[in-house]
């Protein structure tokens, strides 16, 4: 009696865990620290009403008499406050989990925003070519001769003043994301246009053609795909900048406002404080905005070297 044998196809979580990214991954040690410490700061962001003993949004549980207790650490704390409290009365690590995840949710829509209109830029720009890839380019060099705080200080100035304080709090996420993300697109747009300036000379393209495909099809359908590689190396990097340009915004009073706490409002409201005694009110939230900016920016760091061949070593 013969024994048959089958073999069957590895899954897609075979693959992924088969692939050269993830065994570099495996390898990498800061990679992987890095990706722990991140996920754990996300978990605890998007789940801050079930980690958060208090809602800071809630005035019904904030009390001003409460205000600038120090962390259990600290001699004169208040055990229910693990991190102290706030010069409002607010639990301290509560809104810090609020606050890391508003913080994450404008640096994240802001590189939605930015990789949507640099995409399309750059892909117009390297498949049409001639006076369009020239227009497109002048205007990512004018964009790119300005720093993003400096439009996006001009820009979040004139509209608080032209709206009113009370209209521009209401809607200054919006505000927010739509600044960052359209100050930072030219990044994308030329790496983009790079690339499909060397893809479009390829034989798949030309069969593409050849087959009728319109450019649309040809350029989002069969270009972008082989553009990805860099994409994501830069929104990861674009994500810590996102976030740093949010706090540094609110820090300087143009971005989240006190009743809707971000890491950058935070750090600057207890700024104020620092002097007097009430330091954990600012170091804390800056503490955690440097961690999660620097394991964004290694795991980076990390995936540029996967994803380019020239540097990836295995």
């Amino acid at each position: 009696m013969s024994s048959i044998t089958t073999n069957q196809d590895p899954s897609r979580w075979e693959k992924i865990w088969q692939s050269n990214m993830a065994y570099s991954f495996r390898r990498n040690p800061v990679a992987m620290v890095s990706f722990a410490i991140f996920a754990i700061i996300v978990l605890a962001a998007v789940f801050a009403p079930v980690f958060a003993p208090f809602d800071p949004y809630d005035p019904n549980q904030i009390d001003i008499m409460n205000s600038e207790y120090p962390p259990v650490w600290v001699e004169g704390a208040d055990p229910q406050f693990m991190f102290g409290t706030d010069d409002q009365g607010r639990d301290l690590w509560s809104t810090i989990l609020y606050g890391t995840r508003l913080s994450l949710l404008i640096g994240l829509c802001a590189v939605a925003l930015q990789a949507f209109l640099g995409i399309t830029i750059g892909l117009t720009a390297g498949y049409v070519g001639g006076r369009v890839d020239n227009l497109l380019m002048r205007m990512a060099d004018i964009q790119l001769s300005f720093s993003t705080l400096m439009v996006a200080i001009i820009f979040l100035a004139i509209t608080q003043a032209v709206f009113g304080s009370q209209t521009f709090n209401r809607f200054a996420i919006y505000f927010l994301i739509a600044v960052i993300g359209i100050a930072e697109w030219p990044q994308y747009a030329r790496t983009v246009r790079a690339t499909v300036l060397a893809e479009k000379k390829k034989e798949y393209v030309d069969s593409a053609r050849v087959l009728g495909f319109g450019p649309l099809r040809i350029m989002f359908r069969h270009i972008l795909p082989n553009s990805l590689s860099p994409i994501f190396v830069i929104s990861t990097v674009q994500v810590a900048n996102a976030i740093i340009s949010e706090a540094s915004l609110s820090f300087l009073g143009l971005g989240m406002p006190p009743s809707q706490p971000s890491l950058g409002s935070l750090i600057s409201s207890g700024f104020d404080y620092i002097f007097s005694g009430s330091w954990w009110i600012t170091v804390i939230p800056g503490v955690i905005l440097v961690v999660l900016v620097l394991v964004i920016n290694l795991l980076g760091d990390w995936m540029r070297d996967v994803l380019n061949p020239k540097l990836y070593k295995g």
